[in-house]
């Protein structure tokens, strides 16, 4: 296992400082705030933690209320709302320096038989015909604001192996494309047999490239390039399926439709086998900036 991978499994293992309060901690993001994928999974974690073993998530819906400050500790305080005969249910608030800035919905459920069905898997690449992203980055340091951001953006997913199957936004700009986008990604190292490790790691990538399939849209290349700025307002997943994040995952994304500063995006989680495993939709704020006066 990598270093990396280990820093990103001691940021989710929270101290719990009371029966259903947890702390966590941030680690470095390529931006001035927690990166929402983080919180995001440590609030999983938290509920997690308050659910009998056999049950696990099937379902979160969040919302990102407030920036998260990376320098602060966050406090994870869950609500037990529910434990009935075949789902638990569980609330959690995120809070630094006395606000909330995240809040999540999780259910859970144990594994039970019931009726299958689902949509086939998409035509993807072979992902160890693609380039990483150490070998990819560097190739559009030039594009990006700061030249720094090609090594912040490599450090932050050191602990991932994130291949885009095309070009991403930032390597396209001023060139609208069909609002689609697919990756593969899985943990850089082997993990324990841990599902609920397994759902809360995969909860952390899910917010990484979510909303490229809107800036695909508009040749927009993003906040790296400087050409919009934004951030995620909710997030929702459902899982369907076992699987491992230390396998590849198919992340296949798209977007419906952009209006009044926000964007929508949606995407599906297939194994490598073609197993729906995770259906996701993410709204954020994507804006243009706006000319400074004078200039």
């Amino acid at each position: 296992m990598n270093e990396s991978l280990q820093d990103l499994l001691d940021l989710l293992d929270l101290e719990r400082i009371e029966r259903d309060i947890f702390r966590g901690t941030s680690r470095p993001s390529v931006v001035p705030r927690v990166f929402g994928g983080q919180v995001a999974a440590q609030a999983l974690v938290a509920a997690g933690r308050t659910v009998p073993a056999e049950r696990l998530p099937h379902s979160l819906h969040a919302y990102f209320l407030r920036p998260g400050d990376p320098g602060a500790p966050i406090v994870y305080t869950v609500d037990r709302i529910r434990d009935g005969r075949s789902f638990t249910t569980r609330r959690v608030v995120a809070v630094q320096h006395g606000q909330p800035i995240f809040h999540l919905s999780a259910s859970f459920q144990a594994y039970e038989e019931g009726m299958e069905h689902q949509e086939p898997m998409p035509p993807a690449p072979d992902p160890l015909s693609l380039p990483t992203a150490a070998e990819m980055l560097p190739r559009h340091a030039h594009r990006f604001v700061d030249p720094e951001v090609a090594q912040r953006l490599s450090d932050a997913r050191a602990a991932v192996d994130l291949r885009y199957a095309d070009e991403p936004p930032f390597a396209s700009v001023g060139e609208p494309r069909e609002p689609k986008s697919q990756v593969w990604f899985r943990t850089n190292g082997k993990l324990a047999d841990d599902p609920l490790l397994h759902v809360c790691l995969v909860t952390y990538v899910s917010d990484m490239t979510l909303l490229d399939s809107v800036l695909l849209a508009h040749g927009r290349g993003g906040w790296t390039v400087g050409d919009v700025v934004g951030a995620s307002l909710d997030h929702a997943m459902w899982f369907h399926r076992p699987f491992r994040a230390d396998e590849w995952l198919l992340y296949d994304q798209e977007s419906p439709t952009s209006q009044g500063g926000r964007g929508l995006a949606r995407g599906r989680i297939f194994t490598e086998g073609g197993q729906l495993a995770v259906s996701v939709i993410q709204e954020g704020v994507i804006r243009v900036p706006r000319p400074r006066e004078g200039s």
